[in-house]
């Protein structure tokens, strides 16, 4: 007897057995949830376990068919080969945030910006940036919650304290890919280089910010935190630093008002004052000049990350009025040719993909900027087939743009045509309005430089545009005629508003942060003026060789005999200070 009819005559036998029942589907089994559909009684689970007892559907033996012309209506086909219909059952998905606001702000409306950021931060009723939020998260301001760590203290302000247990985790996992600070804590536990020091941060506030931080207050230091970027914050992370005793004031989706106000709040603390700065984009020092002037006089010096920051610093050096020395950790070698590039060679690729979902192959970009992190992006989007364009203003970084294998054009030759437009150049309004109004229908448009300066989306904030909110720092604007562009983290930085970076790469930044705030905090009286410096070149060689074992990798020494020759200490710098 053959399989076919053997399997005829199973199906007929058992078809039987359900002969005038009516297979209705059994409903879900759901939860009971709040109004937004969150389960009062558990934390939301990013990872849920299958269910102990799953309920078994109804089974026919017969041969199921999915008709996808009958919008996905099933069918049974018996067998004598004649197909009856299932009943069919309306299939309705509810999401969980599905009752959100998009364009509701979760800050009161009474609510004024203190100032405009110098990052020119954009914070209008066109978008809806700052109530982007977790869906299990109520949409109630920080600033208007009452929370408290398992120790009752208050002293910080954040999401949700309830999320500690997850972003330690988080943190634990970075500790492993960040060596050199881990290091650092086991080699400084006795001497504590950072005792008495009351640092004041504004960077961006991930797992591997909390791993410095942690290293600092191993260290000696106390410290106050709050973030540089209101989309870059990692809520998890902020609630186990708050949990483990950190003043932070950060969340993800803040307004530029809250913005502003977490900095104030990390400054202005009575009886007690700061007397470093690690910052990252300028805007704590500028606010600490703007609002508390008499602060610098008790602050012994500035550590500074970005290209922004570190322009800015110049700036106030130029005019004679950088009141304390400051640390630019920007063009050191360790931030310039491993930040800047690596990381930005691979976030690239993680930030347009999470957000887009685009295929890189045949794609048509153009990259404003062939620095060190311009060098990342192109050198990604070759390798993934996209056809590549610079533009640059620097002919020795133009001329390495061409030997790369990259064309060297001006913006407005090729503005209509590219898919993908990228500014990496820490320069203001390297895309306007014009190149926007010029550029194709689902043109992709973002920034890799630090503020959101170099797009000009405030022109984009007219009433003869809509922006239509597509997903979480996903904006479609579009055009009277029916043409849309899409805006990525409305300018901000991409790969740490949209994605995450390589944990090993920021290791190598923040080791050298927290070395130059050691030897600014323990510099001798006249070692270092009132004007920005680079890093020695030996703490530099510092910071590289403790991220050498993690490779397994052994480094040659020279001889008495080459160290002569060269003209070299054996033991380094094997550099000299002006190699970049």
């Amino acid at each position: 007897m053959s399989v076919q009819v053997v399997a005829a005559k199973m199906a007929e036998v058992e078809l039987k057995d359900v002969a005038g029942k009516d297979l209705a589907p059994v409903p879900p089994v759901t939860p009971k949830a709040d109004d937004k559909g969150v389960n009062k009684n558990e934390p939301e689970d990013p990872f849920p376990a299958p269910s102990p007892n799953p309920v078994k559907m109804p089974q026919a033996s017969a041969m199921k068919r999915t008709d996808p012309q009958q919008n996905g209506g099933e069918a049974f086909v018996n067998s004598d080969g004649t197909v009856a219909e299932a009943p069919r059952m309306k299939k309705q998905i509810q999401f969980a945030d599905q009752k959100q606001e998009f364009n509701k702000r979760p800050t009161k409306i009474g609510r004024r910006s203190l100032s405009r950021s110098i990052s020119q931060s954009s914070t209008d009723s066109y978008s809806s940036a700052a109530s982007y939020t977790d869906s299990s998260d109520d949409e109630t301001s920080p600033r208007d919650k009452q929370q408290k760590n398992s120790k009752g203290n208050s002293d910080f302000c954040i999401k949700n304290i309830k999320q500690a247990d997850f972003g330690r985790r988080e943190i634990e996992i970075a500790e492993q890919e960040m060596p050199a600070l881990m290091a650092l804590r086991k080699r400084a536990q006795g001497e504590k280089p950072l005792a008495g020091a009351k640092v004041v941060g504004c960077t961006h506030i991930t797992a591997q910010t909390a791993v410095l931080m942690e290293t600092l207050a191993a260290l000696g230091a106390q410290c106050r935190w709050a973030a540089c970027n209101i989309y870059s914050t990692q809520n998890e992370v902020a609630a186990a630093l708050a949990e483990g005793g950190f003043s932070v004031f950060a969340w993800k989706g803040e307004s530029e008002d809250d913005f502003w106000w977490c900095i104030d709040r990390c400054v202005n603390l009575e009886g007690w004052q700061p007397n470093m700065i690690l910052d990252d984009g300028g805007d704590l020092t500028h606010w600490i000049y703007k609002k508390y002037p008499n602060m610098f006089k008790k602050i012994k010096g500035i550590v500074e990350e970005s290209v922004t920051g570190v322009h800015r610093l110049y700036q106030l050096s130029k005019a004679g009025k950088l009141c304390v020395p400051a640390m630019n950790v920007n063009d050191s070698v360790t931030k310039q040719k491993f930040d800047n590039l690596y990381c930005c060679r691979e976030s690239i690729l993680d930030g347009l993909k999470r957000t887009t979902d685009v295929m890189f192959g045949g794609k048509q970009v153009v990259v404003c900027g062939y620095g060190e992190v311009g060098k990342g992006c192109c050198a990604a989007l070759k390798a993934m087939g996209s056809i590549v364009y610079v533009t640059e203003i620097d002919p020795i970084c133009a001329l390495q743009a061409c030997m790369d294998g990259f064309r060297l054009v001006k913006l407005s030759e090729v503005i209509r045509q590219v898919d993908i437009v990228i500014t990496c150049t820490g320069n203001k309004n390297v895309v306007v309005r014009d190149y926007l109004d010029r550029m194709k229908n689902g043109c992709i448009v973002c920034n890799m430089g630090h503020s959101n300066t170099e797009i000009d989306v405030a022109s984009l904030r007219t009433p003869e545009l809509t922006w239509e909110r597509v997903r979480s720092q996903v904006d479609h604007v579009i055009w009277p005629d029916g043409k849309r562009i899409v805006l990525l983290a409305e300018g901000r930085l991409l790969n740490l508003s949209c994605s995450t970076v390589p944990t090993f790469v920021l290791s190598i930044t923040a080791t050298t942060q927290a070395l130059a705030l050691i030897e600014l905090y323990n510099a001798p009286e006249g070692r270092y003026k009132q004007d920005v410096y680079l890093l020695p070149k030996k703490m530099d060689e510092y910071v590289a060789s403790l991220h050498l074992p993690t490779f397994d990798a052994h480094l040659t020494e020279l001889t008495d005999e080459q160290a002569k020759y060269l003209g070299l200490n054996k033991n380094g710098p094997f550099k000299p200070n002006y190699y970049r």
